[in-house]
């Protein structure tokens, strides 16, 4: 090699705005170079987990950079107001309001980790961290004895997914772009495991109708049926992830700069969850005081207002990736949620009741089970052709809207039994 020749060094990787840019450093080689050479290769391999940890920090600090995140502070003072004994209503409020920025952390983390595993993979970690959410809420319910707020908010999270995220996702990229397309086969496949999830809803409740069955009969059709239903949900995913992926694929995901190595995200991921966790098991604990003490229906807070708390992290990125044009991600996580919730968490939900001697079932009222088939039915009609607007978006927001009005109105009574 001549004296003075440019040649390539190894690769490196310089933080450039919070993302990493690729570049190759060129040396300028002396006659003898090997000594060179090596010092400049060995300067460059240094540099790499400086340059990446520097880019992390950036992309948390601009992740932080929200004006929702001011809200933080309602996490520490949502534990203060539960040790200082200032009130029901003060622990519901701040943990309700300290719920919000954790949930658009969560969706920012996963949005970063979907870089690393593609739309499919990184809306089911999406769907499942969100739900993991629920499944805490659910245990700490079940262990106070609240059966109906549990029944009302697995209920309510499937319709908050499949209405009012959906139909915010929908509506939103739709006042971006005219129209919208989606992988068809993907959706409707999360749509039949829906009905299926419906239909194990509405069968014990049909046979809790019949002459001469009694409590005990009921929860033994719900214990099997929840099996039958988390054995389909394995199946399920095997079908998405192993033997037919290739149907859940959407179009090629467009390269772009990594904000978050995929560590940093999965991290970031675990202690958001965790910290939605805790503020949840307070919101949980407090609601029998505001029910009692200020009037608010225990449907509404069951059906509508826990399952928004509760489904705000997929709310955020669902809405969130479908302004950016990614609609299969969007429904990864709307739809693909609302799947996990109806073959999991609520058999799920069952078997925890089961563990705690508490009569969980499967006996939801008649109103939750045709609410929830009607919804399945129309969510089904707009995913049929694969493509999406502003106007199918508003549908959905407004039978959700439908639905929250009726919750106000169910009476005590009839929300009990």
């Amino acid at each position: 090699m001549a004296s003075g020749q440019m040649v390539p060094s190894d690769r490196t990787f310089a933080p450039t705005n919070g993302q990493y840019a690729a570049e190759y450093a060129y040396h300028s080689v002396p006659a003898n170079p090997g000594d060179s050479v090596a010092v400049a290769v060995e300067q460059d391999a240094s540099q790499v987990p400086q340059g990446r940890a520097v880019g992390d920090c950036q992309a948390l600090c601009s992740m932080l950079c929200n004006w929702t995140n001011l809200l933080l502070v309602c996490v520490p003072l949502g534990f203060i107001s539960h040790l200082r004994d200032w009130g029901c209503l003060a622990v519901f409020s701040l943990n309700f309001l300290a719920i919000v920025p954790l949930a658009g952390i969560l969706g920012g983390a996963t949005e970063a980790l979907a870089v690393h595993t593609g739309q499919m993979i990184g809306g089911l970690l999406n769907a499942t961290f969100g739900n993991a959410v629920e499944m805490i809420v659910t245990v700490n319910a079940i262990k106070a004895g609240l059966v109906t707020v549990v029944q009302g908010s697995l209920i309510g999270s499937v319709l908050s997914n499949l209405l009012l995220v959906l139909g915010m996702a929908f509506f939103a990229s739709g006042v971006v772009r005219k129209e919208n397309c989606f992988n068809e086969m993907g959706a409707s496949a999360n749509v039949i495991c829906l009905a299926l999830g419906s239909v194990a809803l509405a069968l014990p409740t049909v046979f809790n109708g019949l002459e001469n069955t009694s409590k005990q009969d009921v929860l033994a059709v719900s214990r099997a049926s929840s099996g039958v239903v988390a054995a389909i949900y394995v199946c399920f995913l095997v079908f998405q992830l192993g033997t037919h992926s290739d149907m859940f694929l959407g179009g090629e995901d467009e390269e772009e700069e990594v904000t978050l190595s995929a560590l940093c995200a999965l991290l970031v991921l675990i202690g958001a969850t965790v910290a939605v966790a805790a503020c949840s098991e307070l919101l949980v604990d407090s609601i029998e005081g505001v029910t009692e003490d200020y009037g608010l229906p225990e449907a509404f807070i069951g059906v509508i207002l826990l399952p928004i708390v509760g489904n705000a992290a997929e709310h955020a990125t669902a809405v969130t990736v479908a302004i950016k044009g990614k609609m299969d991600l969007s429904l990864g996580v709307a739809v693909g949620s609302s799947t996990q919730i109806a073959l999991l968490v609520v058999p799920f939900s069952v078997f925890v009741g089961w563990a705690y001697d508490v009569p969980m079932s499967l006996d939801f009222r008649r109103f939750d089970t045709s609410v929830l088939l009607l919804s399945v039915l129309m969510v089904s009609l707009v995913l049929r052709d694969g493509s999406s607007n502003w106007l199918q978006g508003a549908i959905l927001m407004a039978i959700y809207l439908l639905v929250a009005i009726l919750c106000w109105y169910i009476p005590p009574r009839e929300e009990a039994g």
